[in-house]
């Protein structure tokens, strides 16, 4: 080899970012890199010539590194030459840290030397502890969760059971006294409605919980098998897939949530003021994870807006569970489009999109509570956005409506009254 490849390979070997130490068959110490001198913080003069059991916790027995070489040149069996494994090194400050030891065998002038290489696992080894940490917290929320919602259905539940009782009991009167056939059928036209309704919840609820727990289990144990520094970009897309059926749940959880708040008559308003265009960004940058691939929402002031007085949460909401439905029910590269303006002491907000459309036999029950139109059967959903949307605008004194083309693309109005006209009280 001339010189200059002599250099080229020190230039390589001192650039490289894992550690290489060169052994001889008696564990001493006879070349270190630059990484090696900083991942255990010695000069090149403190390491060479002396054993690489200098480097080893004092937790870890030096005679079983002595002897896995020393049966190694007597027998050729390997049992740490050419296999990696997991090891703690120590630096010059005691302290110890995690790194992947990689030993190959190597034969110069008939003497038998050791290559080691080193790759400090350190930042791996927080990645996986966040990673556990996060695991442990989302269980928690879930179950917290769980718990909430199992309030929520045990209620509607209880309700199912009074009207099924009511019911019954009004049946047994009509039949006692008019023995009427027009009643008994609007009666039992009511239970059948009841337990359609009862059936469709259940399912729905089975469903949106079903699939999303199982996609997290499935990439939680997944994660486990990922645990080298190249399968970083596998276990973020697991990771990603975990907080994206974390953000499902979440929203079916505050559904059945905000109808329960609804029904209760427990909703109190917080009016404000607050920036108008200020709030469009925040709710727009919480609307990413939410949004297929490519889709951008495009916000346009059709009119002067700056402050209104109103409910900014109960807003939020609103706007959340309108532009959650255009995303959805629309293709992926798709514009959802946001125009708002003033109308005297009104704020208008238009939501446009491009997606499928809403059949006309449907429309006249589009925000009733769990119906979903028949061209929506194959995409995920509650039937309670809209229904809330409304419930939520009638707390505001507002109002909703919308304009729809099958397979073009629908428009939601929204029509909130605020003190503030134009900009100026």
């Amino acid at each position: 080899m001339n010189i200059e490849s002599d250099l080229l390979l020190k230039a390589i070997v001192e650039s490289t970012s894992d550690g290489i130490i060169i052994i001889d068959c008696k564990g001493s110490i006879q070349f270190v890199n630059e990484s090696t001198c900083a991942l255990f913080d010695y000069s090149r003069k403190e390491l060479v010539g002396h054993s690489i059991n200098f480097l080893l916790p004092e937790g870890v027995k030096p005679k079983h590194h002595d002897q896995y070489i020393k049966k190694y040149v007597e027998t050729g069996q390997a049992k740490v030459i050419g296999v990696g494994r997991e090891v703690e090194g120590k630096r010059k400050d005691g302290t110890t840290f995690p790194f992947w030891l990689s030993v190959n065998e190597t034969r110069i002038d008939g003497k038998i030397f050791f290559t080691g290489l080193v790759h400090d696992l350190t930042e791996q080894k927080k990645t996986e502890r966040a990673l556990t940490a996060l695991a442990k917290d989302l269980e928690g929320k879930v179950a917290k969760r769980t718990k909430e919602l199992a309030r929520s259905v045990n209620k509607l539940l209880k309700i199912n059971l009074q009207l099924e009782t009511e019911i019954k009991n009004k049946e047994a009167s009509e039949i006692a006294l008019k023995h009427s056939q027009e009643s008994l059928e609007v009666a039992l036209q009511q239970e059948k409605n009841l337990n359609e309704m009862k059936s469709r919840f259940l399912s729905m609820a089975s469903h949106e919980f079903k699939t999303p727990l199982s996609a997290i289990l499935s990439s939680a144990s997944i994660l486990k098998r990922y645990t080298q520094t190249e399968q970083q970009d596998k276990r973020e897309k697991h990771i990603e897939k975990i907080k994206r059926m974390i953000r499902q749940l979440n929203d079916v959880l505050n559904d059945f949530l905000s109808v329960e708040r609804l029904d209760g008559n427990e909703i109190e308003t917080a009016q404000g003021e607050f920036d108008v265009q200020d709030f469009m960004t925040n709710v727009i940058e919480e609307m990413e994870g939410v949004l297929k691939q490519d889709q951008t929402i495009a916000v346009k002031y059709l009119t002067e807006v700056r402050s209104i007085y109103q409910d900014s949460h109960i807003l939020r909401i609103i706007l959340r569970n309108l532009l959650s439905n255009a995303a959805k029910y629309s293709d992926e590269g798709k514009e959802i489009k946001v125009e708002i303006s003033k109308e005297g002491f009104n704020l208008v907000i238009k939501i446009i999109d491009e997606g499928i459309g809403i059949p006309p036999k449907d429309q006249a029950y589009i925000f009733t509570r769990f119906y979903r139109s028949t061209n929506a059967s194959n995409i995920k959903g509650t039937g309670l956005g809209l229904a809330i949307a409304d419930r939520y605008l009638n707390v505001l004194g507002g109002s909703i409506s919308f304009t729809s083309e099958y397979k073009k693309g629908s428009t939601f109005i929204v029509k909130l009254p605020t003190k503030i006209k134009d900009g100026k009280e």
